[in-house]
């Protein structure tokens, strides 16, 4: 009697379907309690490759704009440079639904592709720009094409268990947010090379002719080398499109005197497959927490616009008179911070207090943090560098704790096959309104 009751309860837990490779995935999580370490470095990896060229203008884009002569005066930079990084994410908000929902009904894994080739194509154009309105364009259909976010956000949570879901969206945050740290890096030391390392690259060279090429160039080989990559990514979309008593894999299914109860569970998932989804738009938890993230999306993308700006204007101006490598020593930094926080300190925190807790300590800590900023150009030598590098770095902490609790909210509020559209839904909001934070943002 024993056994009997052992052999029925898998057959009840979960069937398991031949050649749907999210099935294949389920079946591997279930033999497996420990962490998907290979699954989560794919993770890391992808979503850092599509940071990197979203942040990486911000320390060479105020000289850009001054060397395509579109800008009359010096003090128009900023606006005309607020114009580049809208083009990204005005292009972005008017196609990630699309791609959320192509993700949910052809697969993570050909998104994934997709978004890498053109971070390839359309960053390797951008660095060649000989206008403005190339600039524009290029930057444009790189927002476009790059459906990627929202989709790695939830393959971050399917490759893994439910209890290592929170583990899984702290990496795409934390590898986005380093992204966005070590891209400002890069275009700081490799711009403009042909002057700052004269030893190195001569004017007449293809880097002298196009100054902020090489940083572009820097992130399309590694682009290319994660799309390469990507290639051994495992799908976690279900693909069968209904539910066949012969395509279940559960040993001696057939001839188990318990096949009426497997049948019985297998009408039950028809029974609930043709069911009409709940809309998106009606989910109130989703749908909340998608506000939310706009809101926080906008400030956050005004800083991080304003911040670069903002450092290397003139001290006349209200600025901090800090090169490009200024720029980028202090987001460096401010990179390899959130990586141990991220490590060593995130994991305790949340432990201790949830992750919607500590986002609501985050986001108050952040009014007062942000609002001393504007007192620092007061200051000048060491101490400015050592105040300026810890505000940098407690900002960027701040963001991550935040980030990371709204997207646990919104991937629980949904179900699988819907999870692909309602990332694309915040992405697409979210996009909107980081479109209108640095054209604002440069402005101001």
């Amino acid at each position: 009697m024993e056994d009997t009751t052992e052999r029925r309860t898998p057959l009840l837990e979960k069937v398991y379907f031949e050649g749907c490779p999210g099935c294949k995935q389920d079946r591997k999580k279930a033999a497996s309690s420990g962490i998907p370490y290979t699954e989560f470095f794919y993770v890391w990896i992808v979503t850092l490759c599509t940071a990197l060229p979203i942040s990486s203008l911000f320390p060479f884009i105020y000289f850009m704009i001054r060397d395509l002569h579109v800008a009359q005066k010096e003090e128009d930079i900023g606006f005309y440079a607020g114009f580049v990084g809208a083009s990204f994410m005005l292009g972005r908000a008017l196609t990630s639904l699309l791609w959320g929902i192509i993700a949910d009904q052809h697969g993570r894994k050909p998104v994934i592709a997709i978004s890498l080739v053109a971070v390839i194509v359309f960053n390797t154009l951008f660095g060649l720009s000989t206008t403005y309105w190339m600039a524009i364009t290029t930057r444009f259909l790189l927002g476009s094409l790059n459906g990627l976010l929202g989709p790695i956000k939830a393959y971050s949570i399917e490759v893994c268990r439910e209890e290592h879901q929170a583990l899984g969206l702290s990496l795409v945050t934390t590898a986005w947010g380093i992204g966005l740290i070590i891209g400002p890096a890069i275009g700081g030391f490799f711009a403009q090379p042909a002057e700052k390392y004269p030893e190195i690259f001569s004017q007449d060279s293809l880097f002298g002719r196009f100054p902020y090429f090489l940083p572009c160039l820097c992130i399309s080989v590694f682009a290319a080398a994660v799309f390469i990559a990507s290639l051994w990514l495992p799908e976690t979309v279900h693909k069968h499109d209904s539910y066949k008593l012969g395509d279940a894999t559960i040993e001696h299914m057939e001839s188990s005197p318990f096949s009426s109860d497997v049948k019985g569970y297998v009408d039950e998932c028809e029974k609930q497959d043709s069911h009409p989804k709940k809309s998106l738009f009606k989910n109130w938890p989703l749908m909340s927490s998608v506000i939310v993230y706009c809101i926080f999306s906008l400030h956050d993308m005004a800083y991080t616009e304003i911040f670069s700006l903002w450092a290397v204007s003139d001290k006349s101006y209200g600025g901090l008179s800090f090169s490009s490598q200024d720029v980028g020593e202090v987001l460096a930094i401010s990179g390899l911070g959130l990586l141990v926080y991220q490590l060593l300190v995130y994991p305790s925190a949340e432990k201790l207090l949830g992750p919607i807790k500590l986002m609501r300590a985050a986001a108050a800590l952040s009014i007062p943090l942000l609002a001393a900023f504007p007192f620092m150009t007061k200051l000048s030598g060491l101490l400015l560098t050592l105040i300026v590098n810890c505000a940098s770095l407690m900002k960027n902490v701040l963001s991550v704790s935040i980030l990371i609790g709204l997207f646990i909210l919104q991937n629980n509020a949904v179900s699988q096959e819907q999870r692909g559209a309602a990332n694309g839904i915040a992405m697409t909001a979210m996009s909107l309104f980081k479109a209108i934070a640095p054209a604002v943002g440069g402005a101001m």
